[in-house]
């Protein structure tokens, strides 16, 4: 894993923006103060063995951190990563200024021919899914809120405050970005592949009931980009049969 030569200043601002149960997610910036970036921290468990803590965090931030990089290498839509200390359980990363898909599908449905501009962010998801899957890298937590959409970027990693790219395309055209990829692994298991797509169907389904019809694009652009995704796609009508099941008997 490469990483720069000096590690990010202790005392940096940061703003905790999200809370979950594995870690907490900040903005803050990185070597510069103009440079903004996002850090994901795994604090210390003290109800586990400190011994076997620092194993697990470790295991786990290095595991995300590959998975991005091998991700970004292959030209799969992530975010970079800036620099890892996995003792601490920190990942230093590119910091994506936009929405997530979640915050603006239903905005877009409600607007004047936002049919059209979410029909291409689903062809644009089903795509970055597809390229996903086929290097064998699996999401593990695949929903709407895991998928940004960014609207401006930064031209270069040290550029200064005013060397900031407006793309200035609106949400709908923005890029397309996958995150969090926290609970992801490499699998070229058909069930783990079939699993993240009805991970990501259930979200549509229960948050977003006026783009349900929708995901069928997402599914088409999918196919397309993943030559091996016919048996991934039998294998999802498997997991929607059990998960009627369950729902049936509670």
């Amino acid at each position: 894993m490469a990483s720069p030569t000096a590690a990010p200043l202790p005392d940096t601002p940061k703003e905790l923006i999200k809370q979950g149960a594995e870690a907490l997610v900040y903005k803050t910036t990185y070597l510069l103060p103009t440079i903004p970036a996002l850090l994901k921290l795994r604090p210390r468990k003290p109800y586990r063995h400190p011994a076997l803590d620092l194993r697990l965090t470790k295991h786990r931030c290095l595991s995300e951190a590959r998975l991005l990089v091998r991700a970004r290498s292959l030209g799969i839509p992530v975010p970079a990563v800036y620099f890892v200390d996995e003792a601490r359980g920190e990942i230093f990363m590119e910091w994506i200024e936009g929405s997530s898909v979640r915050d603006i599908l239903d905005q877009l449905l409600a607007s004047e021919g936002g049919e059209a501009a979410v029909d291409r962010i689903m062809v644009r998801m089903g795509e970055a899914v597809g390229k996903l899957h086929a290097a064998d890298i699996v999401h593990g937590d695949l929903t709407t809120s895991n998928v940004m959409v960014r609207t401006s970027r930064r031209k270069g990693l040290l550029g200064g405050a005013g060397e900031q790219e407006n793309v200035d395309v609106g949400q709908a055209e923005g890029e397309l970005l996958l995150i969090d990829l926290g609970l992801g692994s490499v699998s070229t298991a058909e069930e783990d592949k079939a699993v993240d797509l009805y991970v990501l169907e259930r979200a549509f389904l229960s948050t977003h009931p006026r783009a349900e019809r929708l995901f069928g694009d997402v599914l088409e652009a999918y196919q397309r980009s993943y030559k091996g995704s016919k048996p991934v796609m039998r294998r999802l009508q498997d997991v929607r049969m059990r998960g009627r099941k369950r729902s049936m008997i509670g």
